[in-house]
């Protein structure tokens, strides 16, 4: 009887993208030397797939969803209740998790979306002074990592706060454009913006933000809240695929999907979510959880910093970091099983030009047992030429990667 089949699953987030000037007419993935992405691309095929339906906005909840094979139409419910499940954060029935973004508004424009890279040490002192000074039954404010926090309303049966026609807006969608045009909408909306405006006159005077600004370093001036959503019920992965997955990752939405699809959460101390991250320690977390899971999941968010910060030179390094220090050993050790495949995806697209997601496919690549070699590269348009697998409905690629009878075609 052959052994299990070993399954990786890599996420370069926002890796995709379109031709950029400053790379030479280039995309990241082509202009960057990646010689073990491409070794998986020659040795196996290269497809493309639409992981934002037509309704999302193009988010890493709704794209994260569907590379996990979790169609968003039926288990999506908001951004906030991902990461509170990442969190440990319960949410009733009647409750909301809303998005809770400590960033930089100045001269009335969203400056910066993660308030200068804010450490989780500082953001942790400010949501407990937010605790304090706003917090009321049911209104609750949790740390998270870095700038990304959440908002917790408790809500009571039969009233009605949040329906699913509040309107909120991402604040790393709209760099540098006014706040007042991009203000939540909507049922609920008043008690948001009610308490983005109370909390300026806290965050002015936090201890925090006053050494921050002594030291040269952007204040967390304002929250943001955004991402609303009840929680989220999904049918475990193991149930559906009969396998045990895990999921590593410096970021709670993907590690909140994971926990909810039942994977175990592998936390890798010097991962950080943001281009300094520890891409050789995120490699060899993905190798040791291969020993005891049969689907690994390692997610790398730095690309998609890279491009919010419009930076092509610290996107094509992630990408190069991503390559030679994740992808080239865990291939490696994946030869060593008696069946196995990798699948490397972004979640969605990023953009350089303009520092926000866009919904475009996504080039992936597939290489392991039973899958032809193509000879192909990896990148948008040897996705696009190569005659690979084109999924419309980009959750159900998961279902055929998993299928070792499956051969790309």
């Amino acid at each position: 009887m052959p052994a299990s089949p070993k399954y990786v699953i890599v996420i370069p987030d926002g890796a995709a993208d379109e031709p950029f000037e400053a790379l030479g007419g280039k995309t990241a993935l082509q202009a960057a030397n990646l010689p073990a992405m491409d070794r998986v691309a020659s040795e196996g095929i290269v497809g493309r797939s639409r992981n934002v339906a037509d309704r999302f906005l193009p988010g890493s909840d709704v794209a994260t969803l569907s590379l996990f094979g979790y169609d968003s139409e039926k288990y999506y419910t908001g951004r906030a209740p991902l990461e509170a499940a990442a969190m440990g954060v319960t949410l009733g029935p009647d409750d909301w998790a809303v998005r809770c973004n400590l960033m930089t508004i100045a001269d009335g424009r969203l400056s910066d979306f993660t308030a200068g890279h804010i450490t989780s040490e500082e953001g942790g002192s400010i949501m407990a002074t937010l605790q304090q000074e706003l917090g009321r039954p049911d209104v609750e404010f949790h740390a998270g990592v870095s700038y990304r926090n959440l908002m917790i309303y408790r809500g009571k049966p039969g009233a009605t706060v949040f329906t699913r026609e509040t309107k909120t807006v991402p604040p790393h969608d709209h760099p540098d454009e006014p706040a007042a045009n991009y203000l939540p909408k909507g049922p609920g909306a008043d008690l948001l913006i009610d308490l983005m405006k109370r909390a300026e006159p806290i965050l002015a005077n936090h201890p925090v933000n006053l050494a921050r600004i002594a030291q040269g370093k952007k204040p967390a001036s304002a929250i943001w809240l955004w991402g609303q959503g009840e929680a989220p019920h999904m049918p475990p992965f193991r149930e559906l695929h009969g396998l045990k997955g895990a999921i590593i990752s410096a970021v709670d939405l993907v590690r909140g999907v994971g926990v909810l699809a039942g994977w175990d959460r592998i936390d890798v101390p010097t991962a950080t979510g943001y281009l300094d991250t520890d891409y050789v320690a995120k490699g060899k977390a993905g190798i040791e959880a291969l020993r005891d899971h049969d689907v690994v999941c390692v997610h790398i968010e730095a690309p998609d910093e890279a491009s919010h910060e419009g930076r092509a030179d610290a996107k094509v390094e992630a990408l190069e970091r991503i390559d030679g220090d994740i992808v080239a050993p865990i291939v490696d050790a994946l030869k060593s099983y008696e069946q196995w495949r990798i699948l490397i995806s972004p979640d969605h697209s990023t953009l350089l030009r303009t520092r926000a997601h866009d919904r475009a496919p996504v080039a992936w690549t597939i290489a392991g047992t039973n899958i032809p070699a193509s000879g192909l590269r990896y990148d948008e348009q040897h996705a696009l030429d190569g005659g690979g697998a084109f999924f419309d409905q980009g959750w159900r690629l998961m279902e055929k990667f998993l299928d070792l009878k499956w051969s790309g075609r």
